[in-house]
């Protein structure tokens, strides 16, 4: 397996993610590949032709061996690796997809662009991220449980005692390096782990961060309505307690829309005879 070409495809991951995701990022390569490339993989290269059975049946050993190892711990976990980097090819393949929607539009002529930025996790690309951070927990939990329970509470013992056929009866076989397997196996159960607890801090920061960016987007509407609904009710009232010298200088068809407004005369005197004080009239909309 060419390691090299898989950690070059995950470092791109990097720009897109949080800063829980490049701890998640760093404890993967750090602790798990390179253990697993370093030290693990040659640990079980001979696992195989370390099991010693005191027996010298034909087929007995290998049956004993396929029985109590019916996968490699070093497969089972180049298998895991392989499956919990890939949901984070899923946001890659999201950035890219948006790279070329932007190519395309620009290509069109549209100077809008669609995206302000084709990396920022807003919209369908926070649901992938997201989507990305379950399955790739999920996946863990999912190795972990088949470890579990393939090798009973990930337990490696010196001596395992064999009655599959053709083994002619009980037969006694010993594993090869049975407190290094051991040793490595917890380490690398302890690395799954704090890989699926960097994951669920990750979603709870996501979540949070998300609510609490919907919450001050609502408070802003509601204080922007709310300064709104004010300014409209000052503008409207400014001249209800004005005094009526102040009225005359101010007439009050001013506080009405220009379509609803008639054209009246500066001036317009009572008919009766006894009132001369002017006053201005306006035209009030009848009701529908």
């Amino acid at each position: 397996m060419d390691w090299k070409t898989f950690q070059a495809l995950l470092s791109g991951v990097n720009k897109y993610s949080t800063a829980f995701g490049r701890i998640w990022l760093s404890v993967v390569f750090v602790f798990r590949v390179m253990v697993y490339v370093v030290a693990a993989e040659r640990v079980w290269s001979d696992d195989q032709k370390d099991f010693d059975c005191n027996t010298k049946q034909p087929g007995c050993a290998n049956v004993c061996y396929d029985h109590y190892f019916p996968i490699s711990h070093i497969r089972l976990w180049a298998l895991q690796l392989i499956f919990v980097t890939c949901p984070s090819f899923m946001v890659m393949m999201h950035v890219a997809y948006r790279d070329e929607r932007e190519r395309k539009n620009a290509k069109h002529g549209n100077k809008d662009k669609l995206y302000e930025n084709t990396g920022k996790r807003h919209g369908g690309l926070w649901w992938t991220y997201l989507l990305s951070l379950f399955v790739k927990t999920g996946i863990e939990i999912s190795f972990l449980y088949i470890l579990h329970k393939i090798y009973d509470s990930f337990d490696l013992p010196r001596l395992v005692k064999c009655e599959v056929s053709p083994c002619p009866n009980q037969v006694d076989c010993y594993i090869g390096h049975p407190t290094e397997k051991k040793v490595f196996t917890y380490f690398m159960v302890g690395a799954s782990a704090l890989c699926i607890v960097l994951n669920v801090c990750e979603i709870i920061y996501l979540v949070s961060k998300r609510i609490a960016h919907i919450a001050q987007n609502t408070k802003r509407k509601q204080r922007t309505m709310a300064l709104h609904e004010r300014y409209s009710k000052e503008n409207f009232c400014s001249n209800c307690t004005l005094p009526m010298s102040q009225l005359e200088k101010q007439p009050l068809r001013s506080q009405f829309p220009g379509h609803l407004q008639a054209p009246l005369p500066t001036h317009m005197r009572a008919s009766a005879p006894n009132l001369h004080t002017p006053f201005y009239t306006t035209q009030l909309p009848l009701p529908d």
